[in-house]
């Protein structure tokens, strides 16, 4: 055996393995992934395979296909990221987290084809998914995106369906300052003559002409598809057609009565109603039945994405760290039953919209906890407090040394009727939850 005998010391060698987090190319990643499988296709892994891009709701989408293709027999491998509180959540089989030891074997293989070429922290692991994934024999393949899409290293496979679920100002340094920019880059994970699938109302032009240039098979929300809140406990999705001569489209099928997700937030219907539409394009290869679709919507899981901790005062964990996401946020919040008041524990990465994030959400924030997040790029006590000053949010703030003191400073304060969102960053939310575990353990 070569390399490191355990997971944890795999993670800190492939961390170290390029001088950069991350340098955007599918150059390194291709060559290793070619050498890994010679004779192999290296756009496929043998199976369909399904692709998930876009700035907000990539793992909610990926949560809900792999439970809906699980509930229907399938043998489903999910690769997400980033993780919350062990590596081993960013890879599942059949709905289990892979053992650190098939984690190790695959990151050996990695390291068995690299030579010499440096590797990112994300391709190294990305690389090692696809490796234990053919190891395990899998049916089909639910991939997210890490960052952007074009060259993303989950982009060296050719989906068979590609997903892209919105499109928001994040990542601007490596994706660009627009949203064209953003779209562009985003609808790199579309391929010729595939189903390219986009949920977000308001595409960018640059992501509907690139599917077009290509020839992908376009499928956009609100032209292709829609979806219908019933009667607030159920919801309908229905598949579109254009009309004769620019008549009114025309209903070629529809599923009525589905029931809300289990992932909470009026704005999880948009990423269900994506996930059926994926499902659909892929009907022939993968049928599923409509009980699997209404029990994988009602079991789909995802720590972190208006997660509502069970027990009093109401403790919600979201890890919204972008305006789109915020302001995702606040219509959840302002859904949320009951009385009281709303304290925010809240931290950020330091290159991340920290004043946007705050305006998005501020006027459903009663009190403030802030407090550094133990993160090389975490944003210091003096940048979180200038941005809620700029963002006009009212006082009063409470300035902590840690996300676990502000936790706590925030459990004392609250009344049974009172609400604890804990949001900004997947760091924050991952403290709090460490810390909740540490004091139940």
């Amino acid at each position: 055996m070569s390399g490191p005998r355990t997971l944890d010391g795999w993670l800190e060698y492939i961390s170290t393995r390029h001088p950069a987090t991350i340098d955007l190319t599918l150059d390194r990643a291709g060559e290793v992934w070619r050498r890994m499988r010679p004779g192999a296709d290296p756009g496929s892994l043998g199976v369909p395979a399904i692709i998930v891009g876009g700035t907000n709701g990539k793992g909610s989408t990926c949560a809900m296909l792999e439970a809906i293709l699980d509930r229907a027999g399938y043998r489903v491998g999910c690769y997400t990221s980033p993780h919350l509180l062990r590596y081993n959540e960013r890879v599942r089989i059949a709905r289990q987290d892979a053992p650190d030891a098939d984690l190790c074997r695959a990151f050996e293989a990695v390291e068995a084809a690299r030579g010499t070429t440096a590797l990112t922290y994300f391709e190294f692991g990305t690389l090692a998914a696809f490796q234990l994934m053919v190891d395990a024999r899998i049916e089909v393949a639910v991939l997210e995106v890490g960052l952007g899409g074009r060259l993303d290293a989950v982009n060296l496979l050719d989906a068979d369906v590609s997903v892209v679920t919105s499109v928001g100002l994040d990542h601007m340094e490596y994706l660009g300052d627009t949203r064209e920019k953003i779209g562009f880059e985003k609808a790199g994970i579309y391929r010729p003559g595939r189903a390219a699938i986009c949920a977000d109302a308001d595409a960018p032009s640059t992501l509907v002409d690139h599917a077009r240039a290509i020839g992908a098979r376009l499928l956009l929300a609100g032209i292709d598809w829609d979806y219908t809140d019933q009667d607030g406990s159920q919801w309908r999705y229905r598949r579109l057609v254009p009309g004769i001569e620019g008549a009114a489209p025309v209903v070629a099928r529809a599923r009525y009565g589905l029931p809300f997700p289990a992932l909470r937030g009026a704005y999880q219907l948009g990423n269900a109603s994506a996930a059926i539409t994926v499902l659909d394009e892929l009907a022939t290869r993968l049928p599923v039945s409509a009980e699997a679709i209404r029990t994988g919507l009602l079991t789909a899981e995802v720590a972190g994405r208006f997660q509502v901790l069970p027990g009093r005062p109401t403790v919600v964990l979201d890890v919204a760290h972008n305006p789109h996401a915020a302001a995702v946020l606040e219509a959840s919040l302002a859904r949320l039953q009951g009385g009281g008041r709303t304290l925010a524990v809240f931290s950020m990465l330091a290159d991340k919209d920290i004043e946007g994030v705050v305006r998005a959400v501020k006027g459903r924030i009663d009190e403030w906890f802030i407090a550094p997040v133990d993160a090389a790029r975490a944003a210091d006590l003096p940048t979180l407090r200038s941005a809620l000053v700029r963002a006009a949010a009212l006082d009063p703030t409470t300035e902590c040394a840690s996300v676990e003191e502000a936790w706590r400073s925030a459990r004392e304060r609250a009344g049974e009727s009172d609400r604890i969102v804990v949001f900004g960053s997947f760091y924050t939310v991952a403290e709090v939850l460490g810390s909740i575990g540490a004091s139940r353990g």
